[in-house]
Formats: C-alpha cells, sequence, structure tokens
C-alpha cells in the first residue's frame, strides 16, 4: 500500500490495487468536519471517481474517534455567511458521495456523531468496530441535527431517526447494525481487515455495473413504484449493452472467471 498525501495533510489517501483509502487526520479534534476538511475530502473523492483503476473506496479515520461532527469552534465563531459556507460544504460533500461511480465503504471506530453519523450514513456500506457509537446529539446543544437527519433517516426509517435526533441518545455498534446504520461489526483489532475484505469483494465486481447500478439504485429508491421501474429498466438496458455485461454472462456459460475492461 503506498501513501499519496503527506502526513499532516486533513485527509490521506492510499491505494490497495483497485481499493483506495481515504482517512480522515484531525484526531487532535476527533476528526471534526471543518469546512476544509470537508473540501479537501470532497476533492480527493472526486479524483478518485476519475480514476478507472479504482473499483471501491474505504472512508476511515485516524485517532480513536472516527469524527464528532462539525467544528463547533469554527460554528460559533461564524457569522451567517460562514455557516452558509459550512453546510453548503457539507450537503455538496454528501451528493458527491452518492455520485462516485464507485461503492464507498465507511470504516468506523469511537464515535460518529452529528455530521460524522451523517457521514456514515452517506457511504454505501459501513463497518464499525464493536466499540463504535453513533449519535445525532445536536438537540442537547441547541443545534438540531437537520442536515444529518437526510441521510440518517434513510438508513434507518423515521421512528428510529426521530429517536436519535430528539433525545441525542448514542447508538452502540450492535444497535446501528440492527437499525441498517451499518452492515458488518467487528472486533476493534479487526477493524480494518473487515472493511478490507469487504472493499476487495465489492472490487471484484465490474466497475461498470457497479457504477450504473449504484446510480439507479440512488435514483429510484424514493421516487413512485412507476417511475422506478422505468428507471431501472432504462438502466439495465445500458448495463446490458456493455461489453462487461456480455463478457460476464459469456463467462458464467463457459464456467470461467469474467475478465473486465476498465471502463
Amino acid at each position: 500500500m503506498t501513501h499519496v498525501a503527506p502526513i499532516g495533510a486533513p485527509v490521506l489517501a492510499s491505494r490497495d490495487g483497485p481499493v483506495a483509502t481515504l482517512e480522515l487526520n484531525r484526531p487532535e479534534r476527533r476528526n471534526a468536519l471543518s469546512a476544509a476538511l470537508m473540501e479537501e475530502l470532497t476533492g480527493a473523492l472526486r479524483e478518485l471517481g476519475r480514476d478507472a483503476d479504482v473499483r471501491a473506496v474505504v472512508l476511515g479515520a485516524r485517532g480513536p474517534a472516527f469524527s464528532a461532527g462539525h467544528d463547533l469552534r469554527e460554528l460559533a465563531e461564524g457569522d451567517a455567511d460562514e455557516h452558509r459556507r459550512v453546510f453548503d460544504r457539507c450537503a455538496e460533500l454528501m451528493l458527491t458521495i452518492h455520485a462516485l461511480p464507485q461503492p464507498v465503504i465507511a470504516r468506523v471506530q469511537g464515535v460518529a456523531t452529528a455530521a460524522g453519523c451523517q457521514l456514515v450514513a452517506a457511504c454505501d456500506l459501513a463497518v464499525a468496530s464493536e466499540t463504535a457509537t453513533f449519535a445525532t446529539p445536536g438537540v442537547r446543544i441547541g443545534l438540531f441535527c437537520s442536515t444529518p437527519a437526510v441521510e440518517v433517516v434513510r438508513a434507518v426509517g423515521r421512528a428510529r431517526a426521530m429517536e436519535m435526533l430528539l433525545t441525542g441518545d448514542p447508538v452502540d455498534a450492535g444497535t446501528a447494525r440492527e437499525w441498517g446504520l451499518v452492515n458488518r461489526v467487528a472486533p476493534p483489532g479487526r477493524l480494518d481487515q473487515e472493511a478490507a475484505a469487504l472493499a476487495e469483494r465489492v472490487a471484484a465486481a465490474s466497475r461498470a455495473a457497479v457504477a450504473t447500478g449504484k446510480r439507479s439504485f440512488n435514483e429510484t429508491i424514493d421516487v413512485a413504484l412507476e417511475e422506478a421501474y422505468r428507471r431501472a429498466s432504462a438502466a439495465m438496458c445500458a448495463n446490458a449493452a456493455h461489453e462487461d455485461a456480455r463478457e460476464g454472462m459469456r463467462a458464467f456459460l463457459e464456467k470461467r472467471p469474467p475478465v473486465w475492461s476498465h471502463r
């Protein structure tokens, strides 16, 4: 694995074959999502999205916390224009994750609160340490977690999201898995390996098929049934015309592993 970002950068990047890893690198601030960090992370994600050799992205963090959410010092000292800049950067980051052609897998240790919980919920998959906790506690400081709610409700449903939002109480990793906020829970010493194994499993598929599928999934999940079928059918037609689909079907019939293109 080769690091391609200098130590000390707000986001660290590395590659291991078709799997890229991005790590939040503000451990002294519990990886708080400052406007600068979110801008850096958004740019790094977009760069990976253009890389045809990257088939999966792991999003992790350095230090004991995944992310404690927005940088409260930045918000407390900022004016209305600064607040708008922060929340616009946050929305841009989350939308970039959804638009990325590759699946993004959150690797979560420690706390993931407020916008940190939002970041986990925005990812396509998530693996959490047994010691991880998740919360949207903004109500306790008079700043309701309205933007985290956009992602969290889509992951856990209305009733559970409202409980998290109105109480601010933390949810443990086992509950987060039961509720659908994370996919897998691992012992702390196995977190990196479990996230890497899931990323490698995802990366083994056709990049083109996964990109088409992820886009179709996001475009159909919240629309009416008839429109969802219209969009999904169009996506499958486009997918079926790609060389990877023809190669995959031939490989299945010939009982051999497929050889995917790099497009």
